[in-house]
């Protein structure tokens, strides 16, 4: 017993050497048995840094982010926030209108052609998880749905002709949401709207 006394001593003085008492102050760095977070891989603003070949801490945001205000006006200009007109609302005389917008500046067949390859992009990150890759409401979503609830289906957008729903319709369904789908007008700016306008076009044209 007067050894396992002895032991326990030793241990509580090397560990009170080891690590001190609370609000001890050292020079040296403490050791850290659960760091919780205390240090972080971070570069503070404005200070350099070796990781990167420029030496800067500081670097420019990814292409396409969107900022976090207003103040320049960038963020209500790219996704319509209070303004009018067919290239903002779809409409045009009181009414939705067939059509791309001026807005679009598509002078030549390239600019229609890169149109309709941006559409497609943001056809396939936002539309084609619910309406399938092809518009014909069979997509990943779709398919759960189908299993949880029969009754419950993603329409196919093959149909939807400009007759009976013209593009500033399909653009104000993208903008505003209709039935079980969400409004996307915080997520997609306007260009980037009636570009999914034009490839959805093209879709009903290839299917038909």
């Amino acid at each position: 017993m007067k050894y396992f006394f002895l032991s326990l001593i030793a241990l509580v003085v090397l560990v009170i050497g080891v690590f001190g008492f609370r609000g001890d102050k050292f020079s040296q760095a403490p050791i850290q048995v659960f760091p919780d977070m205390d240090d972080q891989d971070k570069i503070k603003a404005q200070t350099g840094s070796i990781f990167f070949a420029d030496g800067m801490g500081s670097r420019r945001p990814v292409l396409g982010t969107v900022p976090k205000n207003a103040d320049s006006g960038i963020m209500p200009l790219e996704f319509g926030a209070g303004r009018s007109g067919y290239y903002f609302d779809g409409k045009q005389d009181g009414a939705f209108g067939n059509g791309m917008p001026k807005e679009l500046a598509l002078e030549n067949e390239s600019d229609s052609i890169g149109l309709l390859a941006r559409g497609k992009d943001m056809f396939n990150v936002h539309c084609a998880i619910c309406h399938g890759e092809s518009g014909n409401g069979k997509g990943v979503v779709a398919a759960y749905f189908a299993k949880a609830d029969p009754i419950i289906m993603v329409p196919t957008l093959l149909t939807a002709l400009p007759a009976t729903h013209p593009d500033g319709m399909i653009y104000d369904i993208i903008t505003n949401g209709k039935g079980g789908m969400g409004a996307y007008k915080h997520n997609i700016p306007v260009r980037d709207r009636w570009a999914i306008v034009a490839y959805l076009r093209a879709l009903q044209a290839s299917a038909n």
